[in-house]
């Protein structure tokens, strides 16, 4: 007969019949919400005093429980600890593994926390509390990684590159505004991921099973001690929601998308047919058959990341589609994708070293920006100052550059009386608009490549990043 203090089973007084023990095991989740333990802990004592302002416990008793979790989670808070909750031979879940640990600490007093509560609103509320952890990781990973990108921008002074659209020289352009480029988009993936964070604050404690706690509490201090905005406003939609969670891969899956460009492009640089990039050795492998080989394994695997993380999303949509309100046992599967994507605040760091490690060929580079005819779009720009229809001044801009291709030379070679061939418009003036420094300052446009566009970009870059782990932004997140 079980012990009367405490169950076999969180559940098991209406049943007769032991489980088969194959199924018993099958459908436990202890193996992987474990590492909800400091999550789970945090709000079982945020429950107590929601427990205590009821009436229901006395304040010794909170204060005794309260200790009681404290102890099991420093208990617990090593890699040895966490393995042992873990591998516990009889928990079901981390709620389970919790309230056995309690009743050991704490007694039959244990055993009053589960008042007025569901472990329906317990996994919905510790997997707020988790990926608003992980949300705040990430961003201040992020937040490294625009640093690192930004103080090499810096660096890079006025050094001048080629852009490329279908992988072919367009036009030449700052290194530093191309470094500029992945900062925006490490803003736009920080800015959703804040969005995620700020639509997940809302506190599940007190909405019970389905239908809301049993018990008059006030949900507001639970909300408050775990630094929610509110409690939620449906028990129904409390304990059945997992928004949070696809919108949390899904805003990881731009991340990863971001990280793979920039992963694609260094690749690219890398080969000797670029020759921009030189690979840092203490982030690349060698080959074991060829001695002379460098290989850019980091890049490499961060474009291979992004499919797993696209893939935990997917996971997720399908399993929340077509599921009946409210709680349903195929949420439990919502929480091994969202925990096979806790690399990615290790990874982010990894990539902050990496990119500041990284060491451009700038020569290499500025010279790849002066051929291929990179100032063509300059040169037409050129004749629209001297009144010529854009349309016109590019067609004859393209009879110039057919006749430098046959003749094997660049725009700016040609001299003014081959030019005039192509109109009578050309001057002296042409040779000084051509130039590197004036193709690039032709872009004198908010978000354009001129240079002091850029000086002034990179500034707001470094305050548009600071803001990103500003005491504001930590304070979104306080309990996490």
């Amino acid at each position: 007969m079980p012990n009367e203090q405490q169950p076999a089973k969180m559940w098991s007084g209406r049943f007769r019949e032991p489980l088969d023990a194959d199924f018993e095991q099958w459908q436990r989740s202890i193996v992987f919400d474990w590492r909800l333990l400091p999550h789970e802990v945090a709000a079982s004592k945020a429950h107590a005093s929601a427990l205590c302002a009821a009436g229901v416990l006395t304040k010794a008793e909170t204060t005794e429980l309260r200790n009681a979790l404290d102890d099991l989670a420093a208990a617990h808070a090593s890699a040895e600890g966490q393995a042992r909750v873990r591998d516990h031979a009889s928990a079901e879940d981390i709620h389970h593994f919790v309230e056995l640990a309690l009743v050991e600490r704490a007694g039959s007093l244990g055993l009053k926390l589960h008042t007025a509560r569901s472990r329906n609103e317990q996994i919905a509320t510790d997997l707020r509390l988790y990926v608003r952890e992980q949300i705040s990781l990430v961003i201040a990973a992020l937040a490294q990684w625009a640093n690192a990108l930004l103080v090499q921008a810096r660096a890079a002074g006025e050094a001048a590159m080629p852009s490329y659209t279908h992988l072919q020289r367009a036009e030449p352009v700052l290194m530093a505004h191309w470094l500029l480029a992945y900062i925006e988009m490490i803003l736009r993936d920080a800015g959703r991921l804040k969005d995620c964070a700020a639509r997940l604050n809302f506190c599940p404690l007190g909405a019970g099973a389905v239908a809301g706690a049993t018990l008059a509490l006030d949900r507001t201090i639970a909300a408050h001690e775990l630094g929610f905005a509110a409690p939620t406003a449906n028990s129904m939609d409390a304990t059945s929601d997992r928004d949070f969670v696809l919108e949390f891969l899904q805003a990881l899956t731009f991340v990863g998308l971001h990280l793979s460009r920039f992963a694609e492009e260094i690749t690219l640089y890398a080969t000797a047919e670029f020759g921009f990039v030189v690979l840092p050795e203490a982030f690349s492998t060698g080959s074991s058959a060829m001695p002379q080989k460098k290989n850019p394994d980091l890049t490499e695997l961060l474009r291979a990341k992004v499919g797993r993380i696209h893939a935990a999303a997917g996971a997720v949509t399908v399993q929340l589609k077509g599921l009946p309100l409210a709680y349903n046992k195929d949420m439990q599967e919502t929480q091994e994708p969202v925990f096979s994507v806790e690399f990615m605040p290790r990874m982010l760091a990894l990539v902050a070293r990496f990119t500041s490690a990284l060491q451009f060929n700038r020569p290499r580079m500025s010279e790849a920006a002066r051929s291929g005819y990179l100032n063509a779009m300059a040169a037409a720009t050129y004749l629209v100052h001297k009144g010529i229809p854009f349309r016109t001044a590019h067609e004859k801009i393209g009879n110039a550059v057919r006749y430098a291709l046959d003749k094997g030379v660049e725009l700016n070679a040609l001299s003014l009386d081959e030019l005039r061939q192509f109109g009578a418009e050309f001057d002296e003036d042409f040779f000084s608009a051509v130039t590197v420094d004036a193709t690039l300052d032709c872009h004198d446009v908010m978000g354009g490549t001129a240079r002091e566009r850029v000086r002034q970009a990179l500034d707001a870059a470094a305050e548009r990043i600071g803001r990103l782990t500003s005491p504001t932004q930590e304070a979104v997140h306080a309990g996490a």
